[in-house]
């Protein structure tokens, strides 16, 4: 007798084979996959843990390189070349406190600051015109403060976007009507701020605060048809206070004039050394510490031109991961956006996207010779302490705002520990997060028992 082997039938072979990605118990294994990271990016805690990674990051990078990059300089005017760095490191310090207290606020209380932060912003902005001011490189545009110097436009950016989406958020529904939309944050809040500040001479943080309001109101829901207007008065007055200022039309003409081939060109100097920079760097970089051009040959190597020496001792991989992170706080803030119900929400991210975004691409674009050279530092990674701990308190903003998007608040909150927290932002192979699957868990236990 031939022995028959029993095939098992289709519906019996595919209830035994585990699934593709599964163990022999059916249930997914831990790991990444690109439906996992996906998933994540779009549960209501990703924005959070993507402002926080992206901003710690920068700042932490940021130290580094001002350390390198002021290391001969502070050594030539102080004797130690750690001088600048522990100054940086000090504001830094500051900066996380405020943040992690800005962060822990309720967005209604950062509401309810915009009338006092507009004003003492104003108040801070005159005193630059008092004996308190002090004049730097024809620019006046910080204050005395206690043995230290202060810029006043700087935290004035912070009051800026906090005011304006306040104001925006309660005119949201006559913002159709232009008295309405200028009125107060244009006129006269918004002019006498960016007004002050061009009156000391500084263009380039006028810039940005002018670009802080246009987002604003464009977030608002101004009328497209209006920004042909503000744009055009915007050119205009930025092309007389160009013309007002030697220095300014001397960059213009070089820039324009591509006529730059060599250090030695009237106002080429800095812009070329930067150049040399970069293509020193090549792809892999000279090595971290191994900077030539910091050895008196760039000009403020640790302030608005960090990004060189960055791409000097870390080659093309620095310079990317620059970019990557700004694109990844981009994505943050337009997450932020998109997700928030309340206006207020939108409005202030909004605010901080086109501030950190267009201060990033002036002073990018400066180094690099796409644009003239402008003179803004770069958001949490250059020197200067003011610059430092308004952006880390714009940092501290956004995390309020991410904190207050539809479910992220209560699954920030209840989390036990920092590691507990940390470790739910993790992706499983499943798509959920490890605090998602615990909830689902604990949800059918208590269902199971109801049976």
């Amino acid at each position: 007798m031939t022995a028959t082997l029993d095939r098992p039938s289709a519906g019996r072979t595919s209830a035994a084979r585990p699934r593709s990605g599964a163990g022999s118990s059916g249930t997914p294994e831990p790991g990444w996959s690109r439906e996992s990271v996906g998933q994540w990016l779009r549960s209501p805690v990703a924005p959070y843990y993507l402002v926080l990674v992206a901003a710690s990051v920068l700042t932490g990078l940021g130290l580094v390189m001002v350390l390198s990059a002021s290391s001969v300089g502070s050594y030539l005017e102080s004797g130690s070349s750690y001088t600048v760095f522990l100054n940086q490191l000090a504001y830094a310090a500051a900066g996380v406190v405020l943040a992690v207290i800005g962060s822990r606020l309720p967005v209604r209380v950062w509401r309810r600051l915009a009338w006092p932060a507009i004003f003492l912003a104003l108040a801070l902005q005159l005193a630059v015109f008092t004996p308190m001011g002090i004049e730097f490189q024809g620019n006046r545009n910080w204050i005395s403060l206690g043995g230290r110097t202060v810029q006043p436009s700087e935290l004035g950016k912070v009051a800026l976007v906090v005011f304006g989406a306040a104001v925006l958020a309660t005119k949201r529904k006559v913002m159709h009507r232009p008295m309405h939309a200028a009125v107060p944050l244009v006129l006269p809040f918004g002019l006498l701020l960016v007004g002050l500040v061009l009156q000391g001479h500084d263009l380039g943080t006028g810039m940005i605060m002018l670009a802080i309001v246009v987002g604003l109101l464009w977030a608002g829901g101004l009328p497209a048809r209006w920004f042909l207007g503000l744009g055009a008065v915007a050119g205009v007055g930025v092309a007389v206070l160009a013309a007002g200022s030697a220095n300014r039309m001397q960059r213009i003409q070089t820039w324009i004039g591509g006529i730059c081939d060599n250090p030695h060109v009237e106002g080429c100097f800095q812009k070329v050394h930067a150049e040399y920079a970069l293509a020193d760097g090549g792809w892999w970089g000279l090595g971290l510490g191994e900077s030539r051009e910091k050895w008196g040959l760039l000009p403020e190597p640790h302030n608005d031109f960090i990004l060189a020496i960055i791409g000097e001792e870390l080659g093309l991989p620095g310079t990317l991961t620059v970019l990557v992170l700004f694109a990844v706080l981009a994505y943050a803030c337009f997450r932020i956006i998109t997700a928030a119900e309340d206006p207020f929400t939108r409005l202030a991210a909004s605010g901080i996207m086109v501030w950190f975004l267009g201060q990033a691409l002036l002073n990018i674009g400066s180094v690099i010779g796409m644009f003239p050279i402008i003179g803004v530092p770069l958001p949490l990674v250059s020197s200067g302490g003011s610059a430092l701990i308004s952006a880390l308190l714009g940092v501290g903003l956004l995390l309020a705002l991410a904190r207050s998007l539809p479910g992220a608040g209560a699954s920030l909150n209840g989390r036990s520990s920092a590691l507990s927290r940390t470790l739910a932002a993790v992706p499983t192979a499943s798509g959920r997060s490890r605090d998602t699957g615990a909830r689902t868990r604990r949800g059918g236990s208590r269902t199971g028992g109801r049976r």
